[in-house]
C-alpha cells in the first residue's frame, strides 16, 4: 500500500487509526496467505501423496485450515463505524433440491402506504435461502394390541405379535441401525454414544448398545455370506489388509488382528454387475488367511506386493500388480533427494497411467487393444531403461531398492496389459478399507475376536451399500426390517441392487 505525505491527516489520532487499521488488514492478509498455503500443500498431497499422508497429515492438515479460516472470519467482522469490507469470496453453490422447504413470509406490518396512508400493491418480491436443522428426536413406538373375545364359544383373538430384530428387544430397526452406521461409518464409539443418549434423557449404557450390534451381526451373517458368493464370483478382485488392534483377555494387552477386503468392481469396463466388498477378520497375516477366503475363487487378483498372496497364485490364481505402489516408491525418494531419476520414472509411469484415463469406462476388448497399441511400447522401453539405472545405483541405495522393487514384481505389474478386465492398480481396495483406518483411530482397538468377526460383517454390508450408492443407514434400516422374515435361501433379494428402499420404508415392521 502507498501512501503519499500529501494525503496523510495531521491529526495524530487519525494517524494512529490509520496503523490500527494497517495492522488489521496485515494480520488478515498474513492468515489469507497461511489459509491458501496449507490448501495448497493439502492438494498436493492429495495429487501425488502416499495413502498414509492423505489419512494423517491431510487431516491435521484440514484443522489448520479450519482454525485459520475461523480466525480470518472473525477478524474480518466489519466494525459499526465504516462499511464492511468488500471480502472475495467463493461463489456459493445454491442449496440441494430435494431438501424440504418451509416458507416464512415477512410482509410489512401494514399494507398503506406510510407516507399517504393509501393502499399499496405487491409489484415483486425479493427471495433468499437459509439453511436449517430440525435436531433427531428419539420417539417411543408404543405396540397396542387388543383382545376380542366371542361370548358364544369363548374364543379369544388377538393380533399376532409383530417381529423385532431382537426378541422382545426394545430397539427398532431404525435406531440398531443408527448405532451400527454411527460406530463403523462415522466412527463414533459406543461409550460415546452411550453419553449422547444420556444428554437425552435415555439411560442406555453401552453393554446394551454392544449387544444389539453383536445380535444385529449374527443376524446379518447370511447376507454377508451372499456378499462373498458374489464378490468370489467375480473375475477379478482387488484385495488389501490393514490392522485391527485387538484386546487380549486376561493381561488387558493387545494383539494385531487384521481386516482383509476384497472388492469385485468391475465398472471401469462397463460392467453392469454391481460391485461388492467382502471383509474377513483375522488374528494373524500368513498365507493361510488368503488362501481360507479365496477358496473356490479362480480368476485374478490384484495386490500389493504382500508375499502372503503366493499360496493362492501357486493354487492356480493369477495375480496383478500395483502401479500405484511402485510409483509411491519412486515418489518418495524424489521428495526427499530430488533425484532426476526418481522423477524420471515418475514421469514414465505417469504415462501409463493417462492411457488408462483415456479407456475408463470403456468395453474390455477396446482396453485392451489401446493398452497393446500405446501402453506396451512405453513398458518395454521403461523396463529396459530400469535396467540401465539399476547397474548405476549404489548396492542398497534407496533408488536400487525401488528399482528392485518393480523389477522383481515385473510380471505381475504388466499382467493388465493381458486382459482388458484388470486395473493397473489395487486403489479400489485401498478406498474400500480407507474407514477402517479412520476408525481405527477413535476405537483404539477391537474388544475382542468376536467383535472383530461382527465388525468385517458389517463393514461388508455398509462397503457394499456404498459402492452402490446407497445410504447405509437407509439399507440396514431395510435389511433389519425383513432379515428375521426372509428364508435363508432368498437372502439375495435383501443385497442393495435387488431390495426394494421405497418398500421397505413404508413396511409397518418395527
Amino acid at each position: 500500500m502507498n501512501f503519499q505525505s500529501k494525503t496523510l491527516p495531521d491529526d495524530p489520532i487519525a494517524l494512529k487509526q490509520m496503523l490500527v487499521d494497517l495492522q488489521s488488514q496485515l494480520e488478515t492478509e498474513k492468515r489469507l496467505n497461511q489459509t491458501l498455503t496449507l490448501r495448497l500443500q493439502a492438494l498436493l498431497r492429495q495429487r501425488f501423496g502416499r495413502s498414509s499422508e492423505k489419512q494423517q497429515d491431510n487431516a491435521q492438515l484440514d484443522l489448520l485450515i479450519e482454525d485459520t479460516e475461523t480466525a480470518i472470519a472473525a477478524t474480518d467482522l466489519p466494525s459499526t463505524d465504516k462499511p464492511a469490507s468488500r471480502a472475495v469470496t467463493r461463489a456459493r453453490q445454491p442449496l440441494p433440491a430435494h431438501l424440504p422447504r418451509t416458507v416464512k413470509q415477512q410482509a410489512p406490518a401494514s399494507c398503506d402506504c406510510p407516507d399517504c396512508g393509501k393502499a399499496m400493491k405487491a409489484i415483486g418480491e425479493d427471495t433468499s435461502e437459509l439453511l436449517d436443522v430440525v435436531p433427531a428426536q428419539y420417539r417411543v413406538i408404543k405396540l397396542v394390541r387388543p383382545k376380542y373375545s366371542c361370548k358364544a364359544c369363548e374364543r379369544i383373538v388377538q393380533a399376532p405379535a409383530q417381529e423385532r430384530v431382537i426378541d422382545k428387544g426394545m430397539a427398532s430397526s431404525a435406531l440398531i441401525a443408527q448405532v451400527i452406521v454411527d460406530k463403523y461409518a462415522d466412527h463414533l464409539p459406543l461409550y460415546r454414544q452411550a453419553e449422547r443418549f444420556k444428554r437425552e434423557g435415555i439411560d442406555l449404557d453401552r453393554s446394551t448398545l454392544a449387544g444389539w450390534v453383536g445380535r444385529a451381526g449374527a443376524l446379518l451373517q447370511p447376507l454377508v455370506e451372499a456378499i462373498r458368493r458374489h464378490v468370489m464370483a467375480g473375475h477379478k478382485l482387488h484385495a488389501d489388509d490393514t490392522t485391527a488392534p485387538t484386546l487380549k483377555p486376561g493381561n488387558g494387552k493387545t494383539l494385531t488382528g487384521r481386516y482383509w477386503n476384497y472388492v469385485r468392481d468391475d465398472r471401469p469396463w462397463q460392467s453392469e454387475v454391481p460391485p461388492a466388498v467382502w471383509f474377513q477378520y483375522s488374528t494373524s497375516r500368513s498365507g493361510q488367511e488368503p488362501l481360507k477366503h479365496l477358496e473356490g475363487f479362480n480368476g485374478v487378483i490384484q495386490a500389493d506386493a504382500y508375499a502372503g498372496y503366493n499360496l493362492a497364485v501357486q493354487r492356480g490364481i493369477s495375480r496383478a500388480g500395483c502401479w500405484a505402489h511402485v510409483r509411491r516408491k519412486f515418489y518418495d525418494i524424489a521428495e526427499a533427494t530430488d533425484s532426476p531419476v526418481a522423477r524420471e520414472a515418475i514421469k514414465r509411469i505417469e504415462a501409463l497411467y493417462r492411457i488408462e484415463r483415456s479407456i475408463n469406462g470403456r468395453p474390455p476388448d477396446e482396453r485392451l487393444q489401446i493398452r497393446q497399441q500405446e501402453a506396451v511400447p512405453l513398458m518395454d522401453a521403461f523396463k529396459t531403461w530400469l535396467d540401465m539405472r539399476l547397474r548405476e545405483c549404489a548396492k542398497g541405495s534407496g533408488l536400487g531398492k525401488a528399482i528392485n522393487y518393480a523389477r522383481k514384481q515385473w510380471n505381475s505389474l504388466v499382467l493388465y496389459l493381458e486382459d482388458g478386465c484388470v486395473e493397473i492398480d489395487n486403489n479400489a481396495a485401498e478406498r474400500a478399507i480407507r474407514p477402517l483406518a479412520l476408525g481405527r483411530k477413535n476405537h483404539l482397538f477391537a474388544g475382542s475376536e468376536d467383535g472383530g468377526h461382527y465388525g468385517a460383517a458389517l463393514y461388508s454390508i455398509m462397503g457394499t451399500a456404498r459402492l452402490n450408492g446407497i445410504d447405509p443407514k437407509t439399507y440396514l434400516t431395510a435389511v433389519l426390517k425383513r432379515i428375521n422374515n426372509t428364508p435363508i435361501n432368498q437372502v439375495e433379494q435383501l443385497l442393495p441392487w435387488n431390495i426394494d428402499l421405497d418398500l421397505s420404508a413404508v413396511n409397518e415392521a418395527v
